[in-house]
């Protein structure tokens, strides 16, 4: 696990990266924020054998991050259900 937390270090340095924050949107929300106050989700967690690629990480807002945890997106979609919550980000 150290490896990839250690790959995602490096990609948040990457222009893409930066670049992906720069337009300010949440993945699983799509509220505007500031970049700096976006943070990297895996779309596939670490703990669940995610990858630190660029093909699996998206900008996500502290609370869709903080909610979402290790969750995969259609278990994501299943809890936002259950709440009554749409997610048009997804």
């Amino acid at each position: 696990m150290g490896r990839e937390r250690q790959k995602a270090r490096v990609l948040r340095q990457s222009e893409w990266w930066k670049r992906r924050l720069a337009r300010g949107t949440c993945h699983y929300c799509n509220r505007s924020f500031p970049p700096r106050e976006l943070t990297m989700d895996h779309i596939a967690p670490i703990v669940r054998g995610g990858k630190s690629t660029k093909g699996n990480v998206v900008p996500a807002c502290k609370e869709c991050n903080t909610r979402k945890k290790y969750l995969f997106p259609v278990e994501w979609e299943e809890y936002l259900s259950s709440i009554g919550k749409e997610n048009p980000g997804l």
